[in-house]
């Protein structure tokens, strides 16, 4: 199963490019992609026939519970059954139906239309429910490229936003019950999850599993009050709107609760729910298919109802609802792809939409007609098609199930008015009118003709010769979805039964719709009321409002005044500190020294006095060097501690931050609207003051309970034995703990970019702006400084797995020499001696950071693992460590040098 899904991806890929070079046909060819898969999954029909079921997976993240394990059963047997074969007719049809697009539109069409199907089979046949919501969340990604595709139309595109917000919050609201899910058992093995329903119903977060499950479900299978997103998705090709909401997308919906049925059937309120929100989308649903004007408006309204007969049956219990939720998904999937290919032949030809312009198509498009006869009686239960028995089915699950009056005489009339749109969707187009069309744009082709046809033959010949599809599908289908086995017996005669009645007064007020539908259609045109009422209307207004309301709370919070961002952040913290200290009972500890060392005091001196020159002073210059000679007192501190790399890492990070802050003043405008008068001064100083209190009593607190760490004992004694190296610093971060070094190094890139966009002037051009005026001295010393810093820099990149170092530091080193160079000589020099454009450098650091765990994959072992080679005992081990600090190293000094030369542009500007 992996194979079939690692084979459809690539094909989805590579095969529609096909439409790119061959001009006519070209659907014929990449149909052979889905028809492929079809035909292998009909060579495992004995094993399915048998009830047994297929499973494979490998480990792909164990420590998050993430296997890709797939599993295939009767029921994801009969899906994917329909997913490729249906796939296969649409590549056809799209061949056809797109011939005036370009080869380019044709091939992306057929490109999404393959990655879609890609997606639901991965949905289906997955077995681990995050694996699961990853595909689910592709087939929502996918259908708003196909909805959306027209991308010139605002229709179009209105749609497409409209059905992924609706079908994305059903994907949030699945990924809350998968955690939950998995946090309540353990696992996220979906049959797991089945077995232990008990379990999960009677825990804390029960309720709300079962409610994130079935908005999932509702909003996926455009169920009351999700609804309206589906019949406005009518903007997408005809070919897609065929795939989507005949067997593909909308029957996910009836996929999940089929297989969360004895979940959410465990509480006291699941099935109520589901029936009555089933009954609700039947009812809206029939009424605005009866006000349909558009030929896919009355057919995208008919699918909203035959979804809630399906979603009606799942909620349904007993093993006959289980056999006519499968009986009539097979049958739905079947006649209404059928009559969207009927529709989108119907536009191609004469560019009609309305109903009512349409008339006597039946000579132009004789095959279109006789397709759409054959799939509009299965839609109205007429036997000897399968829709008819599909309809005893559900009778027959009604009748035997604990609800028995409502919901009958709801699908009773809804099923009459499935049948009357059948009626007017066929008689009125091809059969009445005559006249109405004289002509047609475009006539039928094999790729129009064929693919409709076979559907409508494949619902006769289904219901005559049910034997092999009972055998190997609808069997095995129920009995995965029912838990045991169940006779199935397809036959159009079963003897005069009351689900034979049933039909038979549904057929005859079926009828009497038909006969008497322009008056009903305008008298239900005519009740403004329900246009007002629209559920569409109330989601318009509430995304309306959540953007005013957005916009307003962005104009308060993004005021545009540092101080006011700094004063919230530094109040929010202290507050949030407080409050965890006192309601934990925290009380800080002061620990008494013995003997007061003269050295670290007075360097704490003068840290504490640089910080009050910072905050007092009046030059900004001076404020800065202030602040760098507390930087510096830092650094002297951590060296006299043992802490030689930090020591180093800070003066590195003190030298630049002089640099870049100058920068930025002269690049940045410093004037403020609010002039800062005595009282604000007293509140800042408050602020302030508050904040470094609660941050020195959390160090000093730190301090006195400081005892030996485990973790740090163990990395001492390892760090020469497994990882080569002397200083330990290093090795955590290129070694031990290289996965957060990677991930940080990743936050360095990702700024770089950021800095690039946001400053115009950042781009990398050879500046032809005079050097700046600096004093002789500076220009004199400014190369051999560059050139001195920079072999330090490798220096210190080389040795710093044994000695102080490393590629941080080595970076910072590298860049600081550039700032010396483009301060001296300005920014032309500094280009010229760099010769790439930093963000090259940045991207070929991640690389080589990404690329440095590969060779331990290669062995079986886990990612960034680091792997060392010792030539000889005199000679230094190398490793992949190495490559991994050069990559830092790189993507540091790429970082900083973008930052450094793009303020310097702007201020020069």
């Amino acid at each position: 199963m992996l194979e079939w899904l690692l084979i459809s991806l690539v094909g989805a890929c590579c095969v529609p490019l096909l439409a790119r070079v061959i001009a006519r046909g070209a659907g014929f060819l990449i149909a052979l992609l889905p028809l492929g898969l079809f035909v292998v999954l009909i060579s495992t029909a004995p094993v399915i026939e048998r009830g047994w079921v297929r499973s494979a997976g490998f480990p792909w993240a164990p420590s998050l519970g993430l296997d890709f394990t797939l599993r295939l059963d009767g029921f994801s047997f009969l899906f994917c059954l329909l997913v490729t074969a249906i796939g296969a007719l649409v590549t056809i049809y799209a061949d056809g139906y797109l011939a005036s697009k370009s080869p380019a539109e044709r091939s992306r069409f057929h490109t999404l239309i393959l990655l879609f199907m890609t997606a639901m089979l991965g949905t289906v046949l997955a077995e681990n429910m995050l694996v699961m919501l990853m595909f689910w969340e592709a087939t929502s990604v996918l259908s708003f490229l196909l909805i959306g595709f027209e991308g010139r139309s605002g229709r179009a595109r209105r749609a497409a936003l409209m059905a992924l917000q609706v079908t994305a919050f059903g994907g949030l609201m699945l990924l809350t019950a998968v955690m939950l899910i998995g946090n309540e058992i353990g696992t996220y093995s979906m049959a797991e999850a089945v077995r232990q329903a008990d379990r999960l119903v009677g825990s804390p977060s029960g309720n709300a599993i079962v409610a994130c499950i079935l908005l999932a479900a509702f909003t996926k299978s455009a169920q009351f009050p999700f609804h309206f997103w589906l019949p406005n998705a009518m903007q997408a090709p005809t070919p897609a709107s065929a795939y989507l909401h005949s067997a593909t997308m909308v029957k996910l919906g009836i996929y999940l609760l089929a297989r969360f049925e004895p979940v959410f059937a465990a509480t006291s309120w699941g099935r109520n729910t589901v029936i009555t929100v089933a009954c609700l989308t039947m009812l809206v649903s029939a009424l605005q298919a009866l006000r349909a004007e558009n030929f896919k408006s009355a057919l995208a309204y008919s699918t909203i109802a035959s979804l809630g007969i399906l979603v009606l049956l799942v909620g349904l219990d007993g093993p006959a609802a289980s056999v006519a939720m499968v009986g009539f998904l097979l049958a739905h999937a079947l006649y209404k792809a059928a009559l969207f290919f009927c529709a989108g032949s119907v536009i191609h030809a004469t560019g009609l939409h309305s109903l009512r312009a349409m008339g006597g198509l039946a000579r132009f498009l004789p095959l279109t007609a006789l397709a759409c006869l054959g799939a509009s009686l299965s839609m109205a239960g007429i036997p000897p098609f399968i829709g008819f028995i599909s309809k005893e089915f559900l009778f027959e699950a009604q009748l035997e199930s604990s609800w028995e009056l409502v919901p009958l005489a709801i699908a009773v009339v809804v099923n009459a008015v499935m049948v009357g749109v059948a009626g007017v969707i066929t008689l009125r187009p091809f059969f009445m009118g005559r006249g109405k069309v004289t002509q047609v744009r475009n006539h039928e082709t094999l790729a129009l003709a064929a693919p409709p046809l076979l559907l409508a033959a494949a619902g006769l010949v289904i219901s005559l010769e049910p034997g092999w599809i009972t055998r190997s599908a609808l069997r095995p289908a129920v009995a995965a979805v029912y838990g045991s086995p169940v006779k199935v017996d397809i036959a159009v005669w079963h003897g005069i039964t009351p689900m034979l009645m049933l039909s038979g007064v549904v057929i005859a007020t079926g009828a009497l719709i038909v006969r008497f539908w322009r008056p009903i259609h305008e008298r239900l045109r005519a009740v403004d009321r329900l246009d007002r009422l629209a559920i569409e209307r109330f989601w318009g207004m509430g995304l309306r409002g959540l953007i005013t309301g957005s916009r307003r709370l962005t104009r308060r919070l993004q005021h545009g005044d540092l101080r006011r961002y700094l004063l919230t952040v530094i109040a929010a913290m202290v507050l949030l500190l407080l409050w965890s200290a006192f309601a934990g009972g925290v009380r800080p500890r002061f620990p008494v020294p013995d003997t007061i060392e003269i050295a670290p005091t007075l360097i704490a001196f003068v840290a504490l006095a640089g910080a009050i020159m910072a905050a007092v002073g009046r030059s900004l210059i001076a404020s800065m060097v202030a602040t760098g000679l507390t930087g510096i007192s830092v650094a002297i501190t951590f060296l006299l501690n043992g802490a030689p790399d930090l020591a180093l890492t800070q003066f590195a990070v003190e030298a630049l931050l002089v640099v870049l802050l100058t920068a930025l003043l002269l690049a940045v405008p410093l004037s403020s609207p609010v002039t800062r008068g005595s009282g604000m001064r007293r509140f800042d100083f408050a602020v302030a003051f508050a904040f470094a209190a609660v941050l020195a009593l959390g160090v000093i607190d730190m301090a006195a309970s400081r005892h030996p760490s485990a973790v740090s004992d163990l990395y001492g004694r390892l760090s020469y034995v497994a990882a080569h190296g002397r200083n330990v610093v290093n090795v955590i971060l290129v070694d031990f703990r290289a996965f957060d070094t990677l991930g940080e190094t990743t936050v360095i890139a990702v700024a770089a970019v950021l800095a690039r966009a946001l400053l115009p002037h950042a781009h990398w051009a050879q500046d032809t702006a005079p050097p700046p005026a600096t004093h002789f001295s500076f220009r004199m010393v400014g190369k051999p400084l560059f050139w001195l810093l920079l072999a330090s820099s490798l220096v210190i990149l080389w040795r710093g797995h044994n000695d102080p170092g490393g590629g941080f530091v080595g970076g910072l080193m590298a860049a600081l020499a550039v700032a010396i160079l483009s301060l001296a000589y300005g920014t032309a020099r500094a280009e010229r001696a760099m010769r790439v454009d930093p963000m090259m450098l940045v991207g070929l650091g991640m690389l080589l950071a990404l690329c440095s765990g590969v060779p331990a994959l290669l062995l079986g072992r886990p990612y960034l693992t680091q792997l060392w080679w010792e030539p000889a005992s005199w000679l230094p081990a190398v490793g992949t460590a190495l490559v991994f600090d050069l990559g830092v190293y790189l993507v540091v000094l790429g970082a900083v040098v973008t930052f450094l030369l793009g303020l310097q542009k702007e201020a020069a500007r």
